[in-house]
């Protein structure tokens, strides 16, 4: 007995898209975050290594916004500690950034309860 299974194809094809598609659009989100934090990570070691030769704290938040390229530079939280007022040689500058990034997985806020968070500092001393 022989039966006819042109349509077998498509009901498994129509079962299995679905699932395909939500981990081809969580591996997107991964590398967005991954993109992100790494474009944070080296903006905050330059913010920070500027901030090293005595320039002042809205030079540096200057300097940070016009060269964070992974997204929206208004939506990133500057934390510059101490300020230059107490700074003097030989102390240390901290630049810590935030920044919040949507994820565009339909199903994230089961992983996640609203925007990811990220948040990178780095720490050096002042000439």
């Amino acid at each position: 007995m022989i039966r006819d299974e042109k349509g077998q194809s498509l009901v498994e094809f129509a079962l299995v898209i679905p699932i395909f598609l939500l981990l081809i659009l969580f591996i997107v989100d991964l590398g967005r975050v991954a993109y992100t934090y790494t474009a944070l990570h080296f903006t905050v070691q330059e913010t920070v290594r500027i901030g090293s030769f005595g320039h002042e704290d809205a030079e540096m938040s200057t300097y940070a916004r016009n060269h964070f390229t992974a997204g929206n530079p208004d939506k990133l939280a500057i934390a510059i500690s101490p300020s230059k007022a107490n700074r003097k040689s030989g102390d240390y500058v901290k630049v810590e950034f935030t920044y919040s990034l949507n994820p565009i997985m339909p199903l994230a806020n089961l992983v996640v309860s609203g925007p990811i968070k990220l948040k990178v500092d780095s720490t050096i001393r002042v000439e």
